[in-house]
């Protein structure tokens, strides 16, 4: 069972007027005087606490976190797995972190060289031919590559302005080529969990710009028809988007660019093993085909004899989507993460898919898996349906992954994708052993058997962790973004 937290530390029990914790002083002892108009009109109201009551207020937080350190985290779609900690010690190395973003560039030409190396390798491990790390996120990366098909076929005199996205997409997709100014229109999947090639081609026209499309699709199911997909979108005129959100799948396998994709985006923080979640931080690389080079935003990391440099002179067509040049600390975990493996690269989507397809041999005795008939096999992930538990014991889903909480393992992502009831979608990643997974399976089954004993142990979990069940909907109409002091607000 997950360790119970130790409760919170409660700042207002230890809070008391007057104490006070580390004051800076100068060089006489004094403490640094303020000018009058950098200065409150009163004190503000927050609690009184000594220096070892603020340190223990953080490490009670602290012990409230639940990440991949401490426990399995099956989160579908994201890829929630292991981050070496030799990556982490060389993000923390002084001499690549002490650096601005403003320094010259003889200054930090090891810093170049690292952004240029690790756009190289993203470019071979894609198929495509140059790569900018600009954007801080996948879903900027996104908005980014919708623009470049705007201005694509804005300088080509087309008006071509509707984006077909699979109604198994990311969220995302459809919100970032709305955000470019197109129209979404959706194509539906068919009895395989595919492409339906023939709606996809009802849907085609002169007003397609492009679709968005990540391969293997969000069912964790590979898109067989790709071939035939690229003809259809590359003969009516569009282009060919990859949300790069599943290519843990992939690596070292199958390529994007050899699909027909023209234009990629890389989650740094989930494929190659950085840090994620918490809202950052984030990189979201975007690749490209020779032929849209100048669409890349500048400047551009490029190769001088046996050194590498920022291109600024390249006159691109899409303005910077960020300030500087990426996240470097990201960029840099990454660039270690895709070294040490070297060729290993393979086993990471070997061993990804295999963990996937014995998470679900195990499990589909148990549980609903849509679309498993027509394809018995998935690549990194795999979606459950808990209909028929919520029709026979009022049971969600959202209740489900609650009480998985209570067993120590991370909920899964739920309700997604949407084509499906009551979703539970799972991904273990390649960094999980046998052990963990077999104790994921048996906490499954013990939920799903009390759904039916005891559905409303399972509706109040979650029961050891340090927060219990939070109402959604209250948190989304009262949020409560700020603290006050009790009484104050």
């Amino acid at each position: 069972m997950y360790r119970q937290a130790s409760g919170e530390w409660d700042l207002r029990r230890y809070s008391s007027e007057g104490k006070r914790g580390y004051v800076p002083i100068d060089g006489f002892g004094h403490p640094p005087e303020l000018p009058m108009a950098l200065r409150r009109d009163a004190m503000p109201e927050i609690p009184e606490l000594s220096e070892i009551d603020v340190v223990r207020h953080y490490i009670s937080l602290s012990q409230m976190n639940f990440g991949v350190d401490n426990g399995f985290y099956p989160l579908g779609s994201c890829t929630m797995k292991y981050n070496p900690k030799i990556c982490e010690l060389l993000a923390m190395n002084y001499s690549a972190s002490s650096h601005h973003p403003l320094d010259p560039q003889w200054s930090v030409k090891g810093n170049i060289e690292i952004m240029g190396r690790l756009s190289e390798l993203l470019a071979v491990i894609s198929g495509m031919d140059y790569v900018t790390l600009q954007p801080a996120a996948g879903a900027q990366g996104e908005f980014l590559g919708a623009k470049m098909i705007s201005a694509y076929h804005k300088d080509r005199g087309e008006a071509r302005d509707e984006m077909i996205v699979p109604d198994t997409a990311h969220g995302t997709n459809p919100a970032s080529a709305a955000m470019a100014g197109y129209r979404i229109v959706e194509v539906p999947s068919g009895v395989d969990g595919q492409i339906d090639t023939e709606a996809l081609e009802a849907c085609i026209s002169d007003r397609t710009a492009g679709l968005m499309l990540t391969n293997p699709n969000t069912l964790g199911i590979f898109e067989a028809k790709i071939g035939e997909i690229s003809e259809l979108v590359h003969g009516a005129g569009g282009l060919l988007y990859y949300d790069g959100a599943n290519l843990n799948a992939l690596l070292g396998r199958v390529r994007p660019g050899d699909m027909g994709f023209d234009i990629v985006h890389f989650n740094l923080h989930k494929t190659f093993s950085t840090p994620h979640g918490g809202g950052g931080p984030g990189a979201g690389a975007i690749g490209v085909k020779s032929y849209l080079k100048g669409y890349l935003p500048s400047p551009m990391v490029a190769s001088e004899g046996e050194s590498y440099v920022f291109r600024h002179d390249l006159s691109p067509k899409i303005q910077k989507i960020r300030a500087y040049h990426g996240n470097f600390a990201i960029i840099l975990r990454a660039y270690a993460y895709l070294v040490s493996l070297g060729y290993g690269i393979r086993d990471v989507s070997e061993l990804s898919v295999l963990n996937a397809n014995y998470l679900l041999h195990r499990l589909k005795e148990h549980f609903d898996v849509p679309f498993l008939a027509s394809t018995p096999l998935r690549k990194h992930e795999f979606v459950i349906s808990c209909e028929r538990i919520r029709k026979d014991t009022g049971v969600t889903a959202l209740d489900f992954a609650r009480r998985l909480l209570d067993f120590g393992h991370h909920a899964p992502t739920v309700y997604f994708p949407l084509i499906v009831k009551e979703a539970l979608m799972i991904e273990p990643t390649e960094t999980e052993s046998r052990s963990t997974l077999d104790s994921f399976v048996d906490a499954m089954i013990k939920v799903k058997e009390e759904c039916y004993r005891d559905p409303d142990l399972v509706k109040n979990a979650p029961y050891s962790t340090s927060r219990r069940k939070i109402d959604v909907v209250k948190a989304v109409r009262e949020p409560k973004l700020s603290w006050m002091m009790e009484g104050k607000g």
